[in-house]
């Protein structure tokens, strides 16, 4: 289904590839998303921030959508989808640390399945707020983010593996309220990469039950999204320039794998465990990531040259499915790529 090379050690030779394809993502950039600073509306997602009683309050609105995604570069896959707002994965949430969350869950009538909402940032109860919705319903609740990490979203109703593979999940960023610290410099560059297992039957739960039939690893909802060595059909792959600090912030959303999370050519300068600067740790070459866990990798390059990484989970039956991005750090890189909106911090190309 998807073209893929037979060894990862060909890097050296094949990343000149990437050099003649990389200036697509400048071209490409126009046609990703932009919202302006704190308010993002559309019609299946929005996510407004007001001020009341000295609180910031986040009033975000997803409609859950039983609809066809593409998982694959060229566009020619088309897959049955459940989606929060149409993407696989569902929008970014970014908020800071004591912040309230007002969130509505839209469940159109058209659907045929129940869903719901579960962030992992939430300390609420489980068979209430995130109880399901069924079709033609709209689920309501409240919560503060009360610790700051990187947290998984994905929606709870049953068969939950069916719903989480089939593109229900995303990311919710709770920004410390100390903001950066010394052990918590500031990046110079950010992204989101949310890696998941991809079984080609959608109603193949027993095969998510017993981990068997999925056929490829999808980051950011498509197999090698971010690798024109692996895929010619590639548009897109991470930018920065030499010497710069590039955080990744990834979220294991596979149904059944732990990954392994390894830069080659590279080091892991720091690593936050499951996103918080209260969990550092430092010098390392590849690190675990449990199913449904995440982790905020800071990386630098070496500041005299151009380099480039590849972002792997080394688990090799991940790796070669599809869980390989390419980190290019050239002079010339996109000043928008990693800053700003989440949308230039989780990267998509509208087909």
């Amino acid at each position: 289904m998807f073209k893929e090379k037979n060894t990862i050690e060909s890097f050296p030779l094949l990343l000149a590839i990437t050099a003649m394809l990389a200036f697509m993502s400048l071209m490409l950039m126009s046609s990703l998303a932009q919202a302006s600073d704190g308010h993002h509306k559309d019609k299946h997602f929005s996510h407004t921030i007001i001020k009341k009683e000295g609180k910031t309050i986040h009033q975000i609105t997803m409609t859950a959508m039983e609809n066809e995604v593409e998982v694959d570069n060229a566009g020619k896959v088309k897959y049955a989808a459940m989606t929060f707002g149409g993407t696989m994965p569902g929008p970014v949430v970014r908020v800071t640390q004591g912040d309230i969350i007002e969130f509505t869950l839209i469940n159109p009538a058209t659907n045929a399945f129940p869903h719901s909402m579960d962030f992992h940032a939430a300390v609420v109860d489980v068979l209430d707020e995130f109880g399901a919705a069924n079709p033609g319903e709209t689920k309501k609740f409240t919560f503060e983010a009360r610790y700051a990490g990187l947290f998984m979203y994905h929606c709870g109703a049953s068969p939950m593996p069916m719903h989480i593979s089939r593109g229900m999940f995303g990311v919710i960023m709770v920004d410390p309220k100390e903001g950066f610290t010394k052990s918590y410099p500031k990046p110079d560059r950010e992204y989101f990469l949310v890696q998941s297992q991809f079984w080609p039957d959608p109603l193949n739960v027993e095969g998510m039950m017993e981990n068997t039939g999925w056929t490829q690893t999808l980051i950011n909802g498509k197999a090698f999204h971010y690798t024109p060595v692996h895929d010619p059909a590639s548009k897109l792959v991470l930018e920065a320039k030499p010497g710069e600090l590039v955080r990744l912030h990834y979220v294991n959303a596979n149904i059944n794998n732990v990954a392994s999370m390894h830069p080659i050519a590279g080091i892991w300068d720091r690593v936050y465990v499951n996103g918080s600067p209260k969990n550092i740790m430092y010098d390392m070459q590849t690190h675990l990531v449990p199913v449904s866990g995440s982790a905020s990798y800071d990386i630098v390059s070496p500041a005299d040259r151009p380099t480039n990484n590849a972002i792997v989970d080394h688990n090799m039956s991940s790796a070669m499915r599809g869980a390989i991005t390419i980190l290019m750090n050239k002079p010339d890189a996109n000043p928008e790529l990693g800053r700003g909106n989440p949308e230039n911090m989780l990267l998509r190309v509208k087909n």
